[in-house]
């Protein structure tokens, strides 16, 4: 038996990148939505459908970006709200 494993199906599925985004940056569920894109552009890789891999990898990767930007806007709006009440401004 021959396997052949062509060098053109490397698609990167980001979906390291999309579980830490599940975990810890789901704003608007942007990261667990990217994850269930990973999965189907790993899927589409096995199956040897490397345009489909391609296509869902690249929703995938602007969803994590998204997901990172958002998430990085609420912990910077939550600082920024503490430092506000608790320097007493609104007073």
């Amino acid at each position: 038996t021959v396997i052949n494993i062509q060098t053109d199906t490397v698609v990167p599925d980001h979906i390291v990148w999309s579980l830490f985004n599940t975990l810890f940056f789901n704003t608007c569920c942007l990261g667990f939505v990217a994850f269930a894109f990973s999965v189907k552009s790993r899927d589409r890789k096995m199956v040897g459908d490397v345009i489909g891999a391609r296509s869902y990898a690249s929703t995938a990767k602007c969803l994590n970006i998204w997901a990172v930007v958002l998430g990085l806007l609420v912990i910077l709006g939550i600082i920024i709200t503490v430092v506000i009440i608790t320097s007493g401004v609104l007073r």
